[in-house]
């Protein structure tokens, strides 16, 4: 028993010893230098300067009515004198004005002459197709006294159905549609103060329609007699059509024309080549093929 307590106390005394030793290394004093060090790495980070400007939400709101702050208008920016102007500001150059458009002329056309006193006698004898160098001369001569046609909303053309007496006096005259109001006046004024008109080809009434162009591009283009002595074509007959009656559609087929006679005269209207030659141009004036 004394020996069990004598070992107790042994086993104490060295946990004593081991404890003072370790807190003693503890307790000596730390040098200066290293304690200088120690307090400046311990010292806070100094608040940024945002933080400080907020301003303490501890403090009580203010006593009194609750006031709204008013809304801030921008002012009017003055113009800047120009003796503030910056000196190396690149200056602005004006839009030029554009020069005026040239006013566009119109385009016109002066009446064609009349028809002479060689081409009048060569029509009061002309019987084929219906007076057709007759009818021609007649609207030619009505175009010529309508004067000059004007690029514009007076332009046209109108159409006659025209009744001419055998002695050459206008029996009749019945409009029959115009494009232009002007147009269609200018031609009823001339028909009024036609001249003296030869008598007619065929010593009858001739009756046919005209149309007369008030344009500043065209007067109205002579046309060809080169087969106006060619007899008129007979009106087709279907042969397999059946009527009924015995015998129908059994008859020969209809035959070619004849040749024109020899006393068919042509005149300038001969086939020649300076007589194409100006068929082709009027129809390349007329339909502007190549424009």
């Amino acid at each position: 028993m004394p020996r069990f307590r004598s070992g107790l106390l042994v086993a104490l005394a060295l946990s004593l010893a081991l404890h003072v030793g370790v807190l003693a290394r503890w307790m000596v004093k730390v040098p200066p230098i290293i304690e200088q060090e120690l307090q400046v790495s311990f010292v806070a980070a100094p608040e940024p300067e945002a933080s400080r400007a907020q301003p303490d939400l501890a403090e009580p709101p203010p006593s009194g009515p609750l006031v709204q702050p008013r809304k801030a208008h921008p002012k009017p920016v003055s113009p800047m004198p120009p003796d503030e102007v910056k000196k190396d500001a690149v200056p602005v150059a004006e839009p030029t004005p554009l020069p005026p458009a040239p006013e566009k002329t119109p385009a016109s056309m002066p009446a064609p002459p009349p028809p002479t006193a060689e081409e009048w006698q060569l029509a009061a004898t002309y019987t084929p197709k219906n007076s057709k160098r007759y009818r021609y001369g007649w609207g030619q001569q009505v175009r010529s006294m309508m004067g000059t046609a004007v690029e514009g909303p007076d332009q046209g053309l109108v159409r006659f159905r025209i009744e001419i007496a055998p002695d050459g006096t206008v029996a009749k005259v019945e409009e029959l549609w115009s494009t232009s109001e002007v147009a269609a006046k200018l031609a009823r004024q001339a028909i009024r103060s036609l001249p003296p008109l030869p008598p007619t080809p065929t010593g009858k009434p001739l009756v046919f329609e005209q149309t007369i162009a008030f344009l500043p591009y065209e007067t109205g283009w002579p046309p060809s007699y080169k087969l106006d002595c060619l007899p008129d074509i007979e009106p087709f007959n279907n042969p397999f059509a059946w009527d009924g009656s015995p015998g129908y559609g059994q008859s020969a087929s209809r035959s070619h024309r004849p040749p024109p006679s020899a006393e068919c005269v042509t005149d300038s209207t001969a086939d020649s080549i300076e007589e194409e030659e100006k068929e082709l141009k009027r129809q390349m004036d007329q339909w502007r093929w190549g424009r």
